[in-house]
């Protein structure tokens, strides 16, 4: 079958979905051990302090490189030859040994110091974690390739084999002793690194073997078997794989292939800084406050454990309901809406459709929100302590923490359509000039989640978290309300819910929330 983009985007994205429950439930089933059986400080240090050191390697060093690339296999195929971005490719090991060096003189002398009685382990888990980025990054390349190619299963497939091997490691190691949890982290880090790049070349290694064979097969004239597609499984696979550019397995090395141009584009070298900026600023908003909780003695590791699992438990909602309808949304109003075009010398019938799924989809997800918030102050109690036990909620800081943090769902729920409104149809200048805004934005987060969390402890987070979604919503707000205001029309006003369904859930959240307190009191005297 020949390669549809659009249909592999979207079975992409479903399998994507179904993979970020399956990590979640393994993530969620690990950290649980964690907390009964190993203890928060330990799950502090590892799901904070180096999972951060992790995803800050990875991040700055694959994702504008990553970024430029895809979009020159779609938009400068005709400039760009396969060498040079196989070679591209390979930039990110190199930038990965320049990023290491700095971080792994922060993560070892200038953040907050570990308990002496992890600090061996600690140590031993940062030099770990900072080779798994490095050999984890020579897999770019093929991976690089099954994105162009839209290998999707092969993907998921991958990417659920590591997860299984990581995870497998860390058990059985932690099983076995409790005291070396750190250790089993950098070990599973280790295994899980090799595991990717041997899985992604063992595969190629196979696959373009049986595409040469298949080719010589059927230019050869003695084949005549190939005329039957039951008995020739290959012809199903490689039928319309003439365009697939690699020969052999060193072609994925960088300056194997013939290439009659240069080592690397400039074009895409220009592309790639200016996706730098954007990665930067991403990186900060999106792990801002655990660089705060690393770089300043605000909290100890228990309390960052406890922000850390009270934040992936509300951000359930984020990932599995929001992020679906703010991507297709986004995708619905590219094609809808033109750019660099006034709304006025559009067609009127599709800026008014716009208008009107922008205003209830505003709606929808500001009443997911709300459902979460009334309910939330509830039952946090009950799902806390189904998830880490007594001793977890001992002290009531987890539940504290996620009652503000559904708080925090309706500030994201609404962010995330207005802003990916404003992104799919802003000019592109208009674009630039809010990623400088973004910094300003990101900036002020670090330094309110520093003062906020100095003044009230860990639910500073959640306060710095909100203010920041609350002015980026104003931002988009005023920008949808100037687009639509020459028109006479205004999604705002589409944004509210229903009296009757606000009076509903403000309601049922007052009477669940009696209910909880009365039901506990008697379970008390009893």
């Amino acid at each position: 079958m020949p390669r549809n983009i659009l249909k592999s985007s979207l079975y992409d994205a479903g399998f994507s979905i179904i993979f970020q429950i399956l990590c979640r439930i393994v993530t969620f089933g690990i950290n649980a051990f964690i907390i009964r059986h190993v203890g928060r400080e330990v799950l502090g240090i590892m799901n904070v302090r180096l999972l951060l050191l992790e995803s800050t390697v990875l991040f700055l060093s694959r994702e504008a490189v990553s970024r430029a690339a895809l979009s020159a296999t779609s938009q400068q195929r005709e400039k760009c030859t396969w060498s040079q971005l196989i070679n591209q490719q390979w930039i990110t090991v190199i930038i990965c040994i320049f990023v290491c060096l700095p971080c792994c003189y922060v993560w070892l002398h200038c953040l907050s110091s570990v308990d002496i009685v992890y600090l061996d382990q600690y140590r031993f888990a940062c030099y770990a974690v900072l080779l798994s980025c490095v050999i984890e990054l020579c897999a770019e390349p093929p991976v690089f390739v099954s994105q162009v190619f839209c290998f999707v299963k092969l993907k998921i497939g991958l990417n659920t084999l590591h997860i299984f091997v990581r995870s497998v490691i860390f058990l059985t190691i932690a099983l076995t002793d409790s005291t070396a949890a750190i250790y089993a982290f950098a070990v599973a880090q280790l295994a899980s690194a090799v595991t990717i790049v041997l899985s992604h070349y063992g595969f190629y290694a196979f696959y373009i073997n049986s595409l040469n064979r298949y080719k010589e097969d059927r230019n050869a004239s003695s084949s005549c078997f190939l005329k039957s597609d039951l008995r020739d499984w290959r012809k199903y696979l490689f039928e319309n794989m003439d365009d697939f550019p690699l020969k052999k397995l060193s072609d994925f090395l960088p300056g194997v292939m013939k290439n009659e141009s240069k080592f690397l584009n400039s074009e895409l070298q220009i592309l790639t800084l200016s996706f730098l900026k954007q990665a930067v600023l991403k990186q900060i908003l999106t792990e801002g406050e655990k660089y705060v909780m690393s770089m300043s003695p605000v909290l100890n590791f228990e309390q960052q454990a406890m922000y850390d699992v009270v934040n992936n438990l509300g951000s359930l909602a984020a990932r599995f309901i929001f992020r679906p309808i703010e991507d297709s949304s986004y995708f619905y109003f590219t094609q809808t809406i033109s750019r660099d075009v006034a709304l006025s010398d559009q067609d009127k019938t599709k800026v008014q459709e716009a208008g009107i799924v922008l205003g209830h989809l505003s709606m929808t997800v500001i009443s997911i929100g709300l459902l979460a918030l009334c309910f939330g102050q509830s039952y946090s109690h009950t799902l806390l302590y189904l998830y880490g036990g007594a001793d977890f909620i001992a002290g009531g800081l987890p539940e504290i923490l996620l009652k503000w943090h559904c708080l925090a769902i309706c500030f994201l729920a609404i962010n995330g359509i207005t802003e990916g409104y404003m992104f799919a149809t802003n000019t592109s200048q208009d674009i630039d000039k809010y990623n400088y805004l973004l910094a300003v934005f990101s900036i002020s987060f670090l330094l309110l989640s520093y003062l906020l969390t100095t003044i009230f402890g860990p639910v500073g987070f959640i306060f710095a978290n909100c203010i920041n979604m609350f002015c980026r919503i104003c931002y988009s707000a005023r920008f949808i309300w100037l687009q639509y205001k020459p028109l006479g029309i205004n999604p705002l006003r589409d944004f509210v819910p229903s009296k009757m369904f606000l009076f509903t859930v403000f309601g049922g959240g007052f009477l669940c929330n009696s209910a909880m307190k009365y039901g506990f009191s008697i379970t008390v005297l009893v």
